[in-house]
This record gives C-alpha cells, structure tokens and sequence, in this order.
C-alpha cells in the first residue's frame, strides 16, 4: 500500500494518536522534522501552525497539506510520526517501509543544497531545539548584546504559558524573521559553547555547572541517600536495609477509557519517569496510585536510594524529596526556595547561584511528593494561582501551583497517592497516571525469603501461605506480606489447635499479640487472656488513633500522647515509632504508627473495646459513604460521637479521609465476628458486644439494601443488571471480615439481578477473596463482569469459590497468565451453570489453548469464548481447534489481535465448518491473508453464522473474492466486516 493510501486509511488513528493529550508538543515535533528534511517549505509550517488553534485542528490542516504534496512526503510524515510517538501511542499503527537510512540521504542531499545560516537553522531544527532547551538564556544574552534583539523580543521568548522546548522554537523563529545577521550570531553562539564544555554530569547545561553547584548536588545526594538507605515505612521495630528487602511491585497504566491499551510489558522505576503512558506532554505531573499498604512509599525511597547512587533517573541533576505528612504540619508561609532548602537540603553557600541555577533549568530537577492523600487540604480550580518562585504562600497553595503548572514549569514531579484522593481538579494536569498493584505470587516468594536469610524458615512460611489462599491473597499487598513474615512464629504456630489467619483482621490481631509478645517474654509468658493483659495499651494507642483521624492528624506530639494517657511502656511495644522528619527539625519529640493499617487498626480496637461509647458511634462510622463530602462534616460526626473533645477539629481532606475510616469500619466488623468473641470477652461484657456486632450487621445490611434499591428496571430485552457504586464493594468485605455464612446468605437473598458489574473498581486478590465468600451464596446464577481491575492469577484462584453461580465470567485486562487460566478451567467444567468467559487483554499464550480445548469437549453447554489480545499464535489456534471440533453448543468465539494468521485461521474453519450453533466470529487483526479467507469462506454457508470480523488483516483480492462468492448463497449472514484488507 503506497504513503498516501496509509495516510488516508490511518487519518482518524493519526490525528488521535498525535493529540491525544491536548499537548502541541507532538505536532510540533513533526513540524520541526519535515522542516529539516525539506518537506516543508517555512509558509507551509506558518499555515499548520497558527496561533489560537487547537493542535487538533492545526494537525488536520498537516493532514490535508502532506496529502497533496504526493506519496513521498507522506512517506516522511509516517517517519516523523513514527519517531516522535511514544511506543504505547504507535502501536496500531501502520507507518509503511519508511527507513531510517532513506531519511538520513534526504537530509544529507537537503544539507548539501542549502548553505545559508537561515537554512542551517532550518535543517538542523530538531536537534537545535533539544540543544536550546538548557541554553535559552545565554543565547538571548548573546542575542541581545550583539543588537540582534531587542528587550520585548526577549520577553516573547520569554513567556511563562511556553515549555522550555516551545521557547526555543520560538527564539529560533525569530531569530528567522531577524534575517541572516542574527542566525550566524546563534551559529556562532553554539560553536563557541560546544568549543568550550564545562565538567559536566549527568547532561547538565555545561555553562551553569559551577563548582557550588556540584557541591550542592554532592550534599543532595548524601541527604537522600541517608534518608533512603533504611525502610522508612513498617519497619520501625528493626533496621530493614531497603537494598536487603526491597522487592519489585506491579506497576500499569491507569485505563484512560473503556478502549483496550496495547499491552507494554512489565513497567519498571524507569518508567515512572518515562515516556511510557504519556497522554499529556504539557503537563509535569506523574501519579503513582494505590491503596494503603500497596508499597508506594517504598517505591519512591527506592527511587530515591538510587539517584542518590547514580544508578537511575541520569536526566536529573537535582532531586528533591517531600512528604506530604510533614508539609501538612508546616504552618508557615514559605517561598519556594524555603520550601526546597529548608524541607530537602540547606546549600552551604551561594543559595542565590543554585537556586538560579534551578530557575534556569527546570527539565534537570525532580520533585517527589509521597502521601498527597495525607495533605489535610483538598484542591479546587478557585485555589490562588501563584506563579513567583520567590514569593511566600501557604504551602498548599504552594504544592497545588506546582502540580498543575502555574509555577516550577517544566519540572518533573512525582507523586504518590490513594486513588481517592486525587480529584477530577488535579486529574486535568496530569502527564501520566500509574496503578501500583502490589506483589506478584513471585513478589510474595521474593520477599518472604529476603525477609528471612535462613532458607528452611522461608519455605515454611511460604508452604503454609501456598495452602491458606485466602492468606496467599492477602500477601500480594506489601503491609501484610510484612506483619506475616514478621509473625511468622504465630503463623507457623497456628496448626496447634488455632485457626490460621484469613482475614485481614486476623493478619492484625496476630500482629498485635507478636508485638506483645515480645513485650511480655521479658517478664513472663502471656496467657490466653492476652488483650485483657494490655487493655490499657490498646485503649491509650485506640483513643490516640481515633482523635488523629478525626483530625486527619497522623503525626503525633507529646503533648497529644499525654492528652491521651499514652505512657512511655506504651510506645516501648512498638506500634509507635518516633517520626525522624518532625524530630530533628522541632525541639520536641514526634510519633506516628507503624503504618496508616495500624493506626485505624487501633482506632477499631477504642471503637470496640470502650465501654463507654456513645452507642451511635458505630451507625455513624458506617454511614459515612452516604454523605455528601461537606467541610467540617468529619468533625461533626468524630468529633462529637468518637472524640467528645472542646473546641473545633481541623477541617480536612474528606476524600482522603473517608477510606481511613473505611478501613477502620472493616476492621471493626472483624473484631466483632463471632471469631473473636472469646478472646475480646475478657475486656469487654458479652451484651455490650453482642450490642455492638448487631449494629454492625444491621449497617452492613442496610448499606447492601440501599445498592440494591438503586438498581434501575432493565430495558426491554436486556438482562436486569447493576453497576457497583462506591462503597459496594467495601460493604462486601466488612460482611467478609465478619465470616458468618449467615449474614451473607442473608444479604445476597435480596440480591435479583443477572448481571454484576464491577469495572474499574480495583479489585485485587483481597477483594476477590471477600466477593468470593458473599456471591456463592447467591440464589440466582449471574454473570460476574470485573473487567479493567488486577485480578491476577491470585485473584482468579479466590475466586472458584463462587464460580458455580456464575453463568458468565469477564476478566478483560486483569494480568491473568495461563496458570490461572488453568485452575480457572479445573474448577469451570465441574460448574453446570458455567457458559460463557471474555479474557481479553491478559497474558494468555499457546499454553492455555489446550486447557480451552479440554473445555469445549467436556461441556457441551458452552455458548461464548473471548480471547482477543492475547498472545495465540496458529499453533495454540490448532490447539483450540481440537476443541471446537468436538463441541455442539458454542455460539461466539472471538480471537482478536492475536497472531494464528492463515495457518490457525484454516484450524479454525476446519473445526467449524460442521457447526449449527456458531452465530458469531472474530478474528481481527489476526495477519490472516487470502489463504486464511479462502478457508473461512465456507463458514459463510453455514446456515447459522450472522456476522464473520476480518478487519485489519492482509486479505487481497483473492480472499475477497472468495467471501463474496461464498456470500452469493447465503441469505443468514447480516455482515462481513473486511475493512483496511491489501487489494
């Protein structure tokens, strides 16, 4: 297919693809490259590029214009398209034969014809635009010392809306419209510096690079790396190496839409930073989210550790580290240099020098913000704009101003948070957003047996994990993978008579008895009334935890700790740590928990433990998913029923408090199971907890019936569905924590709907585990859709439980392999009720096709199988078809983007061709060609087949031939999709 046709084809993907982001940064690109090679003459490039257009609109006119200039131009546009998208943006695309080697000639023969400065400028443009980026101002300095420029043509450049890389576009265009004196004085001004070169590392601006600047990064470094070197999160109680105990998580791409991303391959730190997952090129803000315990902290001081080393990020010259925790106690009003030195680094001398030096070279710094869910200040569009580095502001007005671009332009920031906390306001001025999805089952392996050096510990801490799966599941977030390796000795102890942990309240009440535990091996052993033992404790730490929720206070000071009677035995056990930020920075000493987990833990244990509770506590607690977020409404609701404390609260960041208080809900159902009862009895009268467990499962039961009510009439001819709202799924698994049979089977009794779905609700192996123990006691089979979450192969396995009541499964984009998939299948032929499954986007190879097949053969109730973009090729399809031939029920097979090509295409046709049950198939994007058409064209004929996809394959007139003929004796069939085929 020639350049224009491609183009013409491809306009719709193109167009997308380059302004995907609303950024101009991709077109401009493109513009700069066929500048260079000589495609486009400089009217041209003023035509596509008018100011006050969008880049969508200036890129149609791009369109138009390479189209009329013939197929070799086109053929560059491709070449230019293909080196400017990012990897994630190109795929799909076709971009023809265009060589690089080609493009180079084009732009040898264009150099040789052009000899003026002007035309150099013209042809050398892309690499003149990198070069000028870290050189601006000593470029107009030269420009405007030699009389070239003048003052107002500076301020142009100038402007604070334009990216470093738009102020040298813009300087080079002037320079342009100055005339040939001006570009050999720019000429001349790149000689001269490249001539010259200063020591530099890590590609900084040679010019700016002075000695104090090297001292400062030298001291940076040092900072860091002694802020890095040892787990700052959970690891309180010893001195974790990070180097020792770090292990890899699961990074993705957040899921920008309901359409399927192209799978990348496993993200590394790298690629926190990279061009990976870029949607918008003008922003600097990349998002790092996950629930609590999800490892985002450790991510970023692993980030962190290796800058510091000269290991990783080596575009940086400068990183500069925040907790959002400690800024949130900053009450002063800061300028941003105070902010940089007095909360990273002070600089022993010349702060004016190196700060400047920041100013001037934005691309070069990095900043991190771990906990924006902890920062006690939501953000609106109505926040001050502050754009002056060197005036003083609150520091939330601070940090917002420097997330969304108003100040710090063109500085890389990275920053962590739960998902809840980051609003649609902050979403808009994001560059990228990345999903932290906890440990892979060899994440688990790896850091159970780096957290124990001795081999024959770790392989039975691992072999009693491998036979509890509910533990397995709870293991893949790094939190409890942690208090499970630490607790191993109760663990492994549990098989003398107790029950092995299964919930994640199981996981922190065997964390709190290790912890004392310890405490109590120091003077005798404990006794089985072990909570009474320390009742105190637990009430001390419990109000402490419950007041800093109310507060949004996480950090706490000894006046706090004496307000609440929190004795120095009390921090001694260990869930306490002292905070080293606040510490060394004040005069006084400051605490915080082991962990967010730990401190709603806590408050649970104040909520079930005090007698003296106000009795609507509980209701309260749990009726906060229903509220509307209102300032001041945590402080009405904790402050008056949990904390009972004068005098006002601060307000705070409802969106990031409400999953605390979730969290703290849930572990308030787990402590009033029935489990639990025996060993709470002792510190605690059985009315008051049987008082107490009743209002949880009249809560629980009536926030299930409000969902339930929500779910509208189905249409006519559609299936009864509901869509989980927020707080759903939460709901699932307080009844989970509960573990009464019960309780679920009363819940879902009320539950009639044949469809459930629970898309992008980030369900992982933990929420498996709880939907799991709910959905099996269903009366009513039911179609369980949880496309777009992070199933995993650990999910899938918390799952068999209830897939007996599931007529249907959709796990599209989930990260399941074929292991999975097989235990899938084991449990899937036993389950009568079990007909259809959509596996689309996941990790499936050749591998799982036999599996599949084994299906087919055994149920002869099977109606639907959705395997698209996977990794099938025609081996694992020839596979599949010995399956399909032996089946009489399945009605929808879908293969799409995989790569069986004709070979698997014949497979599949063959197997088929007796069928009088298929009535849909899907083989797009497939690399099928005409001998693969041919094949399928007797299916055609089959009387039953309504609709036959074979778009985006390479199908030539021969194959086309054959489907219309075969079409000439068919009146059943209603589409033939073969759309973009090679005629």
């Amino acid at each position: 297919m020639s350049a224009r046709q491609l183009v013409l084809r491809q306009r719709a993907e193109l167009l997308r693809a380059l302004c995907c982001g609303g950024s101009s940064e991709g077109l401009e690109s493109v513009l700069d490259l066929l500048l260079s090679w000589g495609m486009l003459f400089w009217e041209d490039y003023q035509n596509v590029r008018v100011p006050g257009r969008t880049p969508c609109a200036n890129t149609r006119v791009l369109l138009d214009l390479v189209y009329t200039k013939g197929d070799e131009t086109c053929r560059l546009l491709l070449a230019a398209f293909k080196q400017v998208l990012p990897e994630a943006q190109r795929a799909g695309l076709s971009f023809g034969n265009c060589q690089t080697a080609d493009i180079e000639n084009t732009r040898d023969d264009t150099k040789e014809l052009h000899g003026t400065a002007i035309q150099t400028l013209q042809t050398d443009r892309p690499g003149l635009v990198r070069r000028l980026r870290d050189r601006i101002e000593g470029a107009l300095e030269v420009l405007l010392h030699t009389g070239s420029f003048t003052p107002s043509d500076c301020d142009e450049v100038h402007l604070p809306l334009y990216t470093p890389s738009q102020q040298a576009r813009r300087l080079l265009d002037q320079v342009r419209s100055k005339g040939e004196p001006a570009a050999k004085v720019l000429l001349q001004y790149f000689q001269q510096t490249e001539d010259h070169p200063s020591p530099s590392i890590q590609e900084a601006p040679p010019k700016a690079l002075t000695h104090k600047c090297l001292s400062y990064q030298k001291k940076l470094r040092s900072t860091v790396s002694a802020q890095s070197h040892f787990l700052s999160t959970y690891g309180g109680t010893s001195s974790l190496s990070l180097e020792d105990i770090y292990t890899e998580v699961q990074l993705e791409l957040a899921q920008g839409g309901s359409e399927a991303q192209p799978q990348t391959g496993a993200l590394g730190l790298e690629d926190v930073v990279g061009l990976v997952g870029t949607l918008n090129q003008e922003a600097d803000t990349v998002l790092v989210s996950g629930e609590a315990g999800s490892g985002k902290s450790t991510l970023l001081q692993r980030l962190h550790l290796l800058w510091a080393r000269g290991a990783a990020l080596h575009d940086f010259f400068l990183l500069f580290p925040f907790s959002c925790r400690r800024l949130s106690s900053e009450q002063r009003e800061l300028s941003l240099r105070e902010l940089l030195f007095l909360h990273c680094c002070w600089p022993d001398g010349d702060q004016d020098r190196i700060f400047q030096f920041i100013l001037d070279h934005p691309h070069l710094i990095l900043f991190t913000f771990d906990g924006l869910d902890e920062l006690m200040q939501s953000f609106s569009d109505s926040e001050q704009r502050h754009c002056c580095p060197t005036q003083c502001a609150p520091v939330p007005t601070l940090l917002f101003n420097l997330l969304q671009g108003s100040l710090m332009k063109g500085v890389r920031k990275v920053v962590t948070s739960r998902p809840e906390a980051v609003g649609p306001t902050l979403k808009r001025y994001l560059r990228k957003e990345l999903l932290l999805k906890g440990f892979s089952p060899g994440g688990i392996d790896c850091f159970v047996r780096k957290h124990h050096r001795d081999p024959t510990v770790a392989t039975r801490v691992l072999e009693s994990l491998r036979s509890n799966t509910a533990l397995l599941g709870l293991c893949h977030i790094p939190v409890f993978c942690w208090i499970v390796s630490k607790c191993y000795k109760e663990l492994l102890g549990c098989g003398e008579g107790e029950a092995s942990p299964q919930t994640i309240t199981d996981v922190y009440l065997m964390i709190l008895q290790h912890f004392f535990q310890r405490r109590a091996s120091q003077r005798n052993t404990m006794g089985i009334g072990w909570v009474q033992e320390h009742q105190d404790t637990a009430l001390h730490l419990g109000q402490l935890a419950m007041e800093g929720l109310g507060a949004s206070c996480y950090v706490f000071t000894g006046t706090e700790l004496q307000k609440c009677a929190v004795t120095e035995e009390d921090i001694c056990m260990g869930f306490l740590i002292r905070s080293k930020d606040l510490s060394s920075s004040t005069n006084c000493k400051h605490y915080e928990f082991l962990h967010i987990t730990m401190q709603c833990f806590f408050a649970a244990l104040y909520i079930v433990l005090n007698n003296n509770l106000d009795r609507s506590t509980i209701p309260k607690l749990f009726q906060l998913q229903d509220r509307q977020p209102q300032p001041g409404f945590h402080r009405m609701c904790l402050g008056h029923c949990l904390i009972q404390q004068e005098g006002a609260l601060k307000e705070a960041n409802t969106a990031a408090e409400t999953p605390n208080l979730q969290i703290t809900a849930t572990f308030v159902s787990g402590l009033l199971s029935q489990r639990h009862r025996s060993l709470l009895l002792l510190s605690c009268p059985g009315p008051t907890l049987d008082r107490k467990s009743k209002q949880v499962v009249t809560c629980l039961s009536k926030g299930m019936q409000k969902h339930f009510k929500s779910i509208p009439r189905p249409v006519e001819g559609e299936k009864k569905s509901m869509h989980a709202m927020p707080g759903f799924v939460w709901l699932i698994k307080c009844i989970h924590e509960m573990q009464d049979s019960r309780i679920a089977r009363d819940t879902m009794a009320k539950l009639e709907v044949e469809h459930l779905k629970l898309t992008y609700c980030n369900i992982g192996p933990v929420e498996c585990t709880a939907l799991a123990y709910v959905l099996q006691h269903l009366r009513n089979p039911v179609g369980l859709q949880l496309d777009y979450n992070y199933v995993g192969d650990v999910g899938v396995e918390q799952l068999l439980p209830c897939l007996h009541v599931c007529h249907s499964v959709y796990l599209r984009h989930n990260n399941i392999s074929d292991e999975g998939i097989r235990k899938l299948i084991e449990k899937g032929i036993q389950c009568e009720r079990f007909q259809k499954i959509a596996l689309f986007n996941n990790k499936l190879t050749d591998a799982c096709t036999e599996c599949f097949a084994h299906l087919l053969k055994m149920k002869q109730n099977f109606l639907s199988l959705r395997l698209g973009n996977n990794n099938i090729t025609a081996a694992g399809a020839g596979q599949l078809a010995e399956g399909l031939r032996f089946n009489r029920s399945l009605q929808f097979l879908g293969l799409w983007g995989n790569k069986i090509g004709d070979k698997g295409a014949e497979a599949i046709a063959n197997a088929l061709k007796d069928s009088q049950t298929l009535v849909w198939l899907s083989l797009v994007d497939n690399g099928v060609g005409s001998a693969g058409a041919c094949a399928l064209a007797p299916l055609i004929r089959n009387s039953t087949l309504e609709e036959l996809w074979l778009t985006k394959n390479c199908i030539t007139r021969t194959g086309v031939e054959c489907l219309i003929l075969a079409l000439e004796s068919n009146t059943s069939v209603k589409a033939v999709w073969y759309v973009n085929i090679m005629l």
